[in-house]
């Protein structure tokens, strides 16, 4: 198997709410849709997200899925999203950006223990961003 991601898919509560945070809140370029569709993709560098009902997503992968437990009930998932900064500074600046579109800060920004500077945002469906400048040292 070749080492990329092509899309990741996030279970959403709310799709237009959804596209919204991540089109209007973040600035992610949505594809062209249909919009009676019920996904969404958006083009980043290297790879898409893809935004899916939160059932319809548990029933494609014959998972159990209870959509009536607001996604904060529903617990830590075990998954987390990535996205690297070239500065210190642009970590403060995303996880405002964020929390200006509607996310909910999880943890300020901060230096960490292997070396950067991180913090980490929920989106409207609870899945962990973490921004990171990776202060990468030459040993």
């Amino acid at each position: 198997m070749d080492p990329n991601i092509t899309v990741v898919t996030l279970g959403v509560s709310d799709l237009d709410e959804s596209i919204r945070f991540y089109r209007d809140g973040l600035g992610f370029p949505l594809r062209d849709r249909d919009p009676d569709s019920d996904i969404a993709f958006f083009t980043l560098d290297g790879t898409w997200l893809a935004l899916y009902p939160w059932d319809l997503l548990a029933e494609d992968a014959t998972v159990p899925s209870d959509a009536t437990v607001p996604p904060a009930e529903r617990g830590f998932s075990g998954v987390t999203i990535a996205h690297n900064v070239a500065e210190k500074s642009e970590v403060d600046a995303a996880l405002e950006e964020a929390k200006a579109a509607g996310g909910e800060i999880v943890k300020p920004a901060q230096d960490v223990f292997w070396g950067g500077y991180s913090g980490y945002f929920a989106d409207p469906d609870g899945h962990l961003w973490e921004v990171a400048f990776p202060q990468l040292t030459d040993e």
